[in-house]
């Protein structure tokens, strides 16, 4: 299995996008040899750019936009776009992803759909290693897009260079009752649907809220109306997510992704000899008098 993640990963940056879609499934399977490939990984500086927010206000059709806008300009882009999981098989409910179908065979442009398999951070429990494979295949641009499940999906911010957080106008009093994370992690505002009444209103108001998270940050949070789908204030999105790309620096959210991450390897390599069956059987033999605790203490 090792020579064979070899040769994909040589075959990937050659450039085949067959090679890419292997790996990917490789990595979210966890197949043998999975992490010593991705130890022998060169560094990679491709910036991503997470895509977040609240159900319903336009974050599939807001990318579609900015794969337009980015191929026109002759820039690769490389898309995950994280669904919820069916409770049944784990795969993603919204995998066709209609919005963006137009893109699927274009030789810029490679989409890849990934379910969430219960993961409560509105991510893929392994998006950290897909997007270090997807830096591979010589992107401009990678761009995540989670499910939406609204205040927890704060994690996006431990993985993109550059966080936008959609909202519309018709939030109103809702976007005060957000948690402050999904607020704080915020390094563009996108109010979608900008054509609808009381959009002025909204950006108003929503930057008087952002006024504290400015004051933190030492830079103003820019807010950018758009109507996606007559792709209007599109450039203007694109021209915030590059000025914020080019100021960016490691931060204390990505180094705190980090640390979970590793202590997640940590505790997966450290219970490799574990299953939950063998635990069962050995609940089992015990009888319904176990003490679960004495139980631990033998497994240490």
């Amino acid at each position: 299995m090792a020579a064979d993640l070899s040769s994909y990963v040589f075959a990937l940056q050659q450039g085949q996008t067959k090679a890419l879609a292997r790996l990917i499934s490789l990595v979210e399977n966890q197949a043998d040899g999975v992490l010593t490939m991705l130890e022998q990984l060169p560094a990679n500086q491709v910036p991503v750019v997470g895509i977040t927010g609240p159900p319903g206000a336009g974050k599939s059709t807001l990318v579609d936009g900015l794969i337009e806008h980015w191929v026109q300009a002759g820039k690769k882009v490389g898309v995950l776009c994280v669904d919820p999981s069916s409770p049944f098989n784990l795969g993603a409910l919204l995998g066709d992803r209609i919005r963006m179908s137009e893109w699927y065979d274009h030789p810029q442009v490679y989409i890849r759909s990934l379910a969430t398999r219960g993961s409560l951070g509105g991510l893929h429990p392994y998006i950290l290693e897909i997007t270090d494979v997807m830096k591979q295949a010589g992107f401009d641009y990678i761009v995540v897009e989670t499910v939406g499940v609204g205040q927890s999906e704060v994690e996006i911010a431990g993985l993109a260079d550059c966080t936008v957080v959609v909202v519309v106008p018709e939030a109103g009093d809702e976007i005060q009752t957000m948690k402050a994370g999904l607020m704080e992690i915020a390094d563009v505002f996108v109010v979608n649907k900008a054509d609808r009444p009381d959009a002025d209103r909204f950006v108003h108001n929503l930057r008087l809220m952002l006024a504290p998270a400015f004051s933190k940050k030492h830079q103003e949070i820019p807010v950018v109306k758009t109507v996606a789908q007559h792709r209007e204030g599109i450039d203007g999105l694109a021209t915030a997510i590059n000025t914020v790309l080019a100021q960016h620096h490691q931060n204390d959210r990505h180094l705190w992704l980090l640390t979970e991450k590793l202590w997640h390897l940590l505790q997966q390599q450290r219970m490799r000899h574990l299953s939950k069956q063998a635990l069962k059987e050995l609940i089992s033999a015990e009888g319904p008098g176990v003490n679960v605790y004495r139980l631990l203490q033998r497994l240490q």
